[in-house]
């Protein structure tokens, strides 16, 4: 049943389709009827009561049903699949498998593994060996053996980003043949022609194998990026496919260097068409910021056309030494610059002649290159923005003209030393004839481009003959003299053309050959180049490979076995083994080598008059129609039995039954939608938004004691500290907030600094029990008497009237015991190494809650975890010496004048928030002697 398109992997058990006319007879059976006899009173009910009917035999149609669920159920038994791969093998000879493993393979390469493992096993089943050659593998090694080598060749393989090289992998099978004729021969491609005139299916069919197969997968996928052209509004692709049957739109994405998609457009093709073009807009800007164009949805190294700094339109600025006349353009200097650039650049020109103006004007809009066509000399003030602009990068590119031959010798913007006066060769008065232009050097941006013919040179402005000039001659006449000049300045250089801009002193503007020089030396001013300038005798530089693409499109550092890239100015590089496509270069600048070359296409294999056996891949057209079988059994049985649940009345009793269960369920949905406000929370409260706005970040905090200039004084002075933590130290916090103990929430503030003053309101009990649950909760609050405090205990002297506000308040407050801040304490590590914590006074200690090995084991703890004191007491007036004007200035004074104990007072409030942000982490350095012991090192 192989000639079929399908074939059923059970077919014995297609016999049971034998007895459909059985189970038809069956469901059509009739029972026999009985012998009915006459009761009299029976014929006087029958004529009142209503007759219930029982059909002898059921409908037609309902038999009809259950004879296709039962054929349904066997056919699925028997198991039909649809597009059966053949599993024989020709005998006679070696399996050979020559696979396609480019870059149109990347999408299915899976599905080509699981169908050469299939003929691998059906090979293994014949007994016969197995040969496997890559067409994109350098080291094919396609010598017969056995199958289990086969299979760890074929696991090892993976698509590569290149174009098959079918040439290459042909002779290395041939030659491992020897004369030797396939059995089968499965050639496992992509479906596309590597190259024009590609005869590979030919020459596998002239090693005379038995059989002959092609085995494709799916060609709609394989399509290609040949070309991107920044043009004046938009950048234009084109692109290529395979399989041109159908109409196609393919969204297009370009992306920048990190990745980010910045612009979106569609190529679209006609039915029939295989290359096509389409656009990407944006502006120049963005376009500029591209760094590769990809094909959405299809992840290919062919999808995907990788830019360079080549690829970028540079902005170019036109001056002139006078303006053009609209009535002969011919004669206007900038006439033939124009239409040389225009496809390739955005030009610029000032918008008034004053160059004094126009100059820094147009400099401000970042220009890669300036050209200037017979300016002799420039304003005075314009040369120093120029020359800064040149050696940041800037690429300045001059024409000779009687006004530069008549321009001091002295001109900084001139690559080389001139001589004053013009060169006129030809005419009555001299001797010399036009000459032409001699062969282009080896080195610079015109190397490789062949001699023009044509182009003579009528009048010139000589260079001085120094040592390097020959160096700096990017082009000559045939006599030797220069035509044009260079010289690097920094980043940037200085190009000069020793003729007019316009046909008066040669033809070269109007020539051909004038828009190749003019575009190859705006293209220079890409940061990095393919040539180098740093001598005569240089050629062109080998550039390392960069980022290599994948077979899946992705750029990668893993160079392997890659080369470097030597350019070539008369070719094009193409993509090969040695040069995978990628960016090869550097960060500073790279050239990018794509799959396909410019302007390729796509075309199919040649097939014509060579007899071949076509296929798919497994998991492709192949399918099983059992699971659908079944379910359309179901479907049957399912109606069959809703036709005898209605034929018995079942649905006329459960609509009487139904009807409470709607009414119920009617009056619950009314109450529910009725009543919509009954469902909606809204505990909203007044503050919520400054609450959220204060989450986002840290705040540094403050109590308001009622008293202007003492909170003037803490507000300013949290405001300098929080400048000096975000200058030296991570932490930012947001500006201080001033705290009403009565009403705002305490939690959100990891520390509050509150300026005790014997003047102000005593706290109300209140705000006194809200400040101890908030040190419960973790919190700590940095009580400041701002008198030099220096002993909690008043019976070792006269306390100050802050100290006494203080113990007034602490007398309420549930707080553990304190001691002044040991030598030792985590406080004087935290973030710099302090020995003391001044404020604008220095002669307060710092009180901190005295640590567990220095108190009795039955106080009571308000210790917040990690370790952490929940208050600190100082009187050396910290926000004092914080507190810093609107100029950053101190507001007052340190006592003794000292910008040290200033300096220090900074630093302490920093050790204090780390320490209350960190805890006493770097107190377990002392431990890590035993950690080490522990670990064994």
């Amino acid at each position: 049943m192989s000639t079929l398109p399908f074939a059923f992997a059970y077919p014995a058990i297609l016999g049971a389709l034998v007895a459909l006319p059985v189970i038809w007879w069956l469901l059509r059976l009739t029972p026999p009827r009985p012998k009915s006899e006459v009761f009299p009173p029976l014929k006087i009910l029958a004529t009142v009561l209503k007759r219930e009917e029982t059909p002898a035999q059921s409908p037609w149609w309902l038999t009809l049903l259950r004879m296709l669920l039962a054929a349904a159920v066997i056919l699925a038994i028997a198991d039909p699949v649809f597009n059966p791969r053949t599993n024989s093998l020709a005998a006679g000879g070696p399996l050979v498998l020559f696979v396609d493993n480019g870059w149109a393979t990347a999408p299915d390469w899976q599905r080509r593994v699981q169908t050469a493992e299939a003929l691998i096993d059906d090979a293994e089943s014949a007994g016969a060996p197995v040969a496997v050659a890559f067409t994109a593998d350098p080291t094919n090694n396609a010598v017969p053996g056995t199958t289990t080598a086969a299979r760890d060749m074929l696991r090892a393989a993976e698509p590569q980003p290149l174009v098959p090289d079918r040439e290459r992998a042909f002779e290395a099978l041939r030659a491992a043949l020897n004369g030797t004729k396939p059995g089968t021969l499965a050639f496992l491609s992509d479906g596309a022609a590597a190259k024009v005139n590609d005869a590979t299916v030919r020459q596998l069919a002239d090693l005379k194998p038995a059989e002959l197969r092609l085995i494709e997968g799916d060609t709609t996928r394989t399509i290609a990026i040949t070309g991107a052209t920044n043009a004046a509004d938009a950048m234009s692709v084109t692109a290529t496919r395979l399989d041109s049957a159908g109409a196609a739109s393919l969204p297009l994405t370009a992306q920048d260097a990190q990745g980010r998609a910045i612009a979106a457009g569609t190529v679209d093709f006609q039915p029939g068409q295989s290359v096509a073009s389409g656009s990407i807009p944006a502006p120049f800007e963005m376009r500029n910021d591209f760094a590769r164009v990809s094909i959405d949805n299809l992840a290919t190294a062919g999808s995907v056309h990788l830019l360079d700094d080549g690829f970028k339109r540079r902005r170019v600025v036109l001056l002139s030494g006078e303006a053009g006349d609209e009535f002969q353009p011919l004669l206007s200097p900038l006439y033939y610059i124009q239409r040389a650039l225009q496809p390739y650049a955005d030009l610029i020109q000032p918008n008034t002649p004053d160059l004094a103006a126009s100059i820094p004007d147009l400099l401000s809009q970042n220009p890669s290159v300036i050209i200037m066509a017979d300016i002799g000399r420039l304003p005075q003030e314009t040369y120093e923005p120029m020359q800064r602009w040149i050696a940041n990068g800037g690429t300045l590119i001059r024409f000779a003209g009687p006004r530069l031959a008549a321009a001091p010798a002295d001109d900084p913007l001139v690559p080389v030393t001139l001589r004053q006066g013009e060169r006129a060769l030809g005419g009555a008065l001299s001797w010399a004839e036009p000459q032409p232009l001699a062969d282009f050097p080896n080195f610079g941006p015109f190397a490789g481009m062949a001699k023009p013919t044509d182009v003579t040179v009528k009048r010139q402005v000589l260079a001085e003959p120094t040592p390097d000039l020959a160096e700096r001659t990017w082009a000559s006449l045939a006599d030797g003299t220069p035509l044009v000049t260079t010289k690097p300045i920094n980043a940037g250089r200085i190009v000069l053309f020793h003729v007019s801009a316009e046909a008066t002193w040669s033809n070269l503007p109007i020539s051909g050959n004038f828009v190749e020089m003019l575009r190859r030396i705006v293209q220079l001013s890409r940061s990095g180049g393919v040539t180098s300038e740093a001598g005569a005798a240089t050629t062109a530089e080998a550039l390392p490979p960069f980022r290599l693409l994948t077979a899946k499109g992705v750029l990668t550092t893993e160079t392997g076995t890659a080369r470097p890239l030597i350019p070539n100015a008369k070719t094009e590089p193409v993509s090969n083994f040695d040069n995978p496509p990628g960016l090869y270069g550097s960060e500073d600048g790279f050239t990018a080598l794509n799959v396909l070359p410019n302007n390729a296409e796509l075309t199919p294999l040649d097939t014509a008059g060579i007899n071949v056996l076509r296929e798919g891949l497994i998991g492709g057209e192949t399918w099983s129609a059992k699971p659908a079988l079944f379910l359309i059994a179901f479907l049957l049985l399912l109606a069959d039995s809703l036709v005898v649940m209605f034929m018995g009345g079942a649905f006329s009793r459960l609509r009487s039954a139904a009807r409470p269960a709607a009414i119920i369920a009617v009056a619950v949905s009314t109450t529910f939608f009725l009543q919509p406000s009954q469902l909606r929370a809204d505990d909203s409260k007044p503050g919520d938004d400054q609450i959220f706005q204060r989450l986002d970040n840290t705040h540094l905090a403050y109590v308001v004691t009622g008293e202007q200039d003492v909170d003037n004084i803490s507000e300013h002075g949290l405001e300098g500290l929080t400048e000096f933590l975000t200058f030296r130290t991570t932490l930012e916090p947001a500006p201080p907030v001033g705290l009403d103990l009565t009403k705002d929430e305490l939690s959100f503030y990891p520390i509050i600094y509150w300026p005790v003053s014997a003047s102000a309101p005593m706290p109300s009990t209140a705000a006194i029990n809200r400040i101890d649950a908030y040190m419960r909760a973790g919190g700590t609050v940095l009580f400041d008497t701002r008198d030099q405090f220096s002993s909690l205990d008043n019976n070792g002297g006269a306390s100050s009237a802050n100290g006494e506000r203080l113990q007034q308040i602490l007398a309420n407050l549930d707080i553990p015991p304190l001691e002044p801040v040991p030598s030792d304490h985590v406080l004087t590590k935290s973030f710099y190494l302090l020995s003391s914590f001044p404020g604008r006074y220095s002669g307060s200690p710092l009180w901190i809650e005295s640590r567990q090995d220095n108190r009795a084991s039955d106080t009571k703890s308000t210790a917040s975890a990690d370790g952490v004191s929940p208050i600190l007491i100082t009187g050396n007036d910290l926000a004092g010496a914080w507190a810093v004007d609107q100029n950053g200035a101190p507001m007052l004074p340190t006592v003794p004048p000292d910008e040290m104990q200033r300096e220090y007072s900074y630093r302490a409030g920093v050790n204090i928030m780390m320490y209350m942000l960190t805890g006493n982490y770097k107190t377990d350095q002392v431990h890590i002697p035993a950690l080490l012991e522990r670990l064994g090192q």
